[in-house]
């Protein structure tokens, strides 16, 4: 019966450590709680967050949603947002030393302490004599962790006489096991070539100080009187074990059974082998070896496996063994004794009335400790510990950033306010006059989410308090989303009313997607936080279907915010490196001699197809499209600069091709976009290269809105703050739309803070790699 408490209050579990297909039994660990837990309790939503040891990760299962890099402190943190915001309602960490960064892996901590839900810890390692900092780091995992796992009484008592752990706040929950029925060796021997045999079996990562040389001692003398035994070691070389002395130990325990003359009966199963493969060599184990030369080891999964499986086992008297095999459970030999080993085998072997009942008293042991009833434990374990958790936890606070340049126009918002009302930013203006005709559009309210974020982080250089802006371009996002459609609509009038039928352009999602992202990575404050997350949400299921690119483009800009801050989100990178290969093929596929763009004509905007993609060749570690993004923007740098210098957008309605197939452009019309546009793109070029040419296109491109463009006229009044519309005929317009507005207080906002950021150091122009991907003329 499930515990009648789990709809109280536990509904979303996040299990941290290592994972499978990782190599560890860690991995294995936390993947059979997650999977179990998953299983006993479905109503609660279970995900694992893993631990890399490699920069590449692994190919996680689904139920894989973030993940932590071993090394990288920054990981850790994000992991924690990441928990928060999805409303995590408690964290199982699996602990040892080896699978978190920082001295004595205290990267964890950093995790630990900055997440909102209890935490409950289970330690597979406590070592009796700790250095420094491993107890250090045990200390502050006991005082966070409102409780504590550990799977043996000598672990118990370790926690609490060696690092004053109060015993009530400790849990002794057996080892899981799987479930597997209670059958005669023989059955699988056939398969493993040793019908007629007899097995021993050790399996398990293999290393040093496993004892394996102690087992092969005791093969000859045990060889005397059964020459028909095959000891079978299943398992590869521990990862770490590997990478310090690769080989070595394998190949010794090899080169042992030769000198021994025991090689045809000595075998490596030199592989990590699956659930399923794993209880078939088990199940064809007539004794079971565990000659481990640590006597302080207080958790053995294989030794719990072994006694689940009903095996016959001798084992060395380390703690956990010494617990598992009391009563007539197993065999127990000291440490480096081969004579004993053998001793005891034989004795096994004699007495086949003594094998069976050890068998059978294992077996019935292990009945408690099968995954289902090990997860239901773990629940239990769980209740207490949110029980013991305050409702109200401190939020963290970021520190403010400062605009020193004083060349800028300082950040008027007043015609952003006249545009917005109670339910959002109104499309259009007459001069300076909101138009109520024109309406909402979704898009609007997009860029003036954007701008609010990014307005947080400028909190110290703005009269105004930005939050209420915030609030209301939320509600707006969150009203426009229709459930039925599963899309954000595109407009709705001044009566509030969503007209029946309207449109859910792709460019609305992927504003919306833009906006959202932008939020998340910026935003401090916990209930955004969670509207911002509902937001983004659907991008992860439906951007990958995009085709129109100026979307693929703002969604990939959306993407990378979001990924600053939760950079371990599996979903968000796989839809993110599809989305950039998208556009990344469409500038291959229309790049000529003298047209060196992603499109054969240019949209509004045109500069943020290049932000995009440098963007993501930065976040998914891919210099060819770095490279190729930066040059595709210096050739549109230079193609829209005027003969006087001065950035001239083009329309996209002036491009064309002559009678000889040569592209003519006609610079005429320019819009805000273009520019706010440009200045975005060169900014993030700037911070991928730190070529300070780049700093300098941006500010030559925001400049235009000043009045160094064509007719010399600003399109930026200062009095109002409001932005009118496009160029036209040497003139500006008269309208002051929120599209043309946003606009510039966006380029103004991500100027302002370009003081304040530390970019890539400048070195060889990635750009100089792009001949070989796109044959760019010289």
């Amino acid at each position: 019966m499930t515990n009648p408490k789990i709809g109280r209050g536990i509904n979303r579990v996040a299990f941290v450590g290592s994972y499978l297909p990782r190599q560890c039994g860690l991995a294995t660990f936390t993947h059979d709680l997650c999977e179990a837990f998953a299983a006993a309790h479905p109503q609660t939503h279970c995900l694992a967050v893993p631990v890399n040891d490699r920069e590449e990760g692994y190919d996680y299962p689904p139920r894989v949603r973030y993940e932590i890099h071993e090394k990288q402190l920054d990981t850790y943190l994000q992991a924690a947002e990441y928990l928060n915001l999805n409303n995590t309602d408690l964290v199982c960490l699996q602990h040892d030393f080896d699978t978190f960064g920082g001295p004595g892996g205290s990267h964890v901590l950093s995790l630990l302490r900055n997440t909102n839900a209890p935490v409950v810890t289970t330690l597979h390692a406590v070592p009796p004599d700790p250095q420094e900092e491993a107890m250090r780091v045990m200390r502050e995992l006991a005082q966070i962790s409102k409780r504590l796992v550990v799977m043996s009484r000598r672990g118990r008592d370790l926690l609490q006489n060696t690092y004053g752990v109060p015993p009530e706040k400790i849990d002794l929950i057996a080892h899981g096991i799987p479930d597997v029925p209670f059958v005669d060796p023989s059955f699988y021997k056939e398969q493993f070539d040793a019908e007629g045999k007899r097995v021993l079996m050790t399996f398990g990562l293999l290393s040093a100080d496993k004892g394996i040389e102690q087992a092969i001692r005791a093969l000859p003398k045990i060889l005397e009187r059964c020459p028909d035994v095959v000891y079978m070691v299943v398992g590869a070389t521990h990862p770490q074990e590997r990478q310090r002395d690769g080989e070595a130990y394998r190949f010794s325990l090899e080169r042992l059974a030769e000198s021994l003359g025991v090689e045809q009966h000595f075998k490596i199963y030199n592989r990590f082998v699956n659930p399923d493969e794993l209880a078939q060599f088990i199940g064809a184990a007539d004794i079971y070896l565990t000659p481990y030369l640590n006597p302080e080891q207080v958790t053995s999964g294989t030794l719990a496996y072994a006694v689940g499986a009903g095996k016959a086992i001798v084992s060395t008297p380390y703690g956990h063994a010494e617990e598992l095999l009391a009563d007539g459970r197993g065999c127990l030999v000291p440490f480096k004794d081969h004579n004993a080993i053998a001793k005891k085998v034989l004795t096994l072997f004699d007495n086949k009335a003594e094998h069976t009942a050890m068998r059978k008293r294992a077996y019935l042991h292990g009945r408690e400790m099968v995954w289902d009833k090990t997860a239901r434990h773990y629940m239990a374990c769980f209740d207490k510990a949110t029980d013991a958790h305050p409702s109200s936890l401190a939020t963290a606070t970021r520190m403010a950033d400062h605009l020193p340049d004083d060349d800028l126009p300082l950040i008027n918002l007043q015609h952003v306010l006249w545009l917005t009302d109670d339910t959002g930013i109104l499309a259009h203006a007459q001069h300076a006059v909101p138009d109520y005709s024109g309406g909402y559009l979704t898009t609007d309210n997009a860029h003036g989410l954007t701008l609010a974020s990014l307005l947080e982080q400028l909190a110290e250089e703005i009269i105004i308090d930005t939050s209420e802006l915030t609030k209301r371009y939320f509600a707006f996002l969150h009203h426009a989303w229709d459930a039925n459609a599963q899309r954000y609509r595109d407009w709705m009038p001044y009566d509030r009313q969503w007209p029946n039928g309207g449109g859910a352009a792709q460019i609305t999602q992927a504003c919306v997607w833009w906006a959202a992202g932008t939020a998340l990575a910026r935003c401090d404050d916990d209930g955004l936080l969670q509207l911002a997350g509902k937001l983004f949400e659907p991008c992860l299921t439906q951007a990958a279907t995009l085709s129109e690119l100026d979307a693929i483009a703002y969604t990939l800009i959306g993407l990378d915010e979001y990924t600053h801050r939760f950079s371990g989100d599996r979903a968000a990178t796989t839809v993110r490196t599809h989305l950039a290969g998208q556009l990344f093929d469409c500038l291959k596929l229309n790049t000529t001699p003298d047209w060196h763009w992603f499109t054969p004509r240019f949209t509004p905007g045109s500069a943020r197809l290049a932000h995009a993609l440098i963007a993501s060749g930065r976040g998914l570690h891919q210099p060819e499209m770095i490279a190729a993004g930066l040059r595709s923007l210096r050739w549109l740098v230079d193609l829209q600069s005027s003969e006087d210098g001065y950035f001239s957008p083009i329309n996209p309605a002036n491009t064309d091709t002559d009678s000889d197939n040569h592209t003519q452009h006609t610079h005429t019309a320019p819009q805000p976009a273009d520019a706010y546009a440009m200045v975005a793109a060169c900014l993030e070029a700037y911070r991928v290269t730190g070529d300070p040419h780049w700093e300098n296109d941006a500010t030559w491109a925001f400049e235009w809105f000043l009045g160094r463009n064509d007719s010399g006229t600003p399109l930026y009044d200062s009095a109002s703050g409001g932005t009118r519309d496009a160029l036209d005929n040497d003139r500006a317009s008269d309208h002051q739309s929120a599209q043309a507005t946003l606009a510039f207080q966006l380029a103004l906002a991500e100027l302002s803070l370009n003081q304040n950021i530390t970019p890539q150091p400048a070195g060889e122009d990635p750009a100089s790699k792009t001949e070989s991907v796109l044959s760019f003329p010289s």
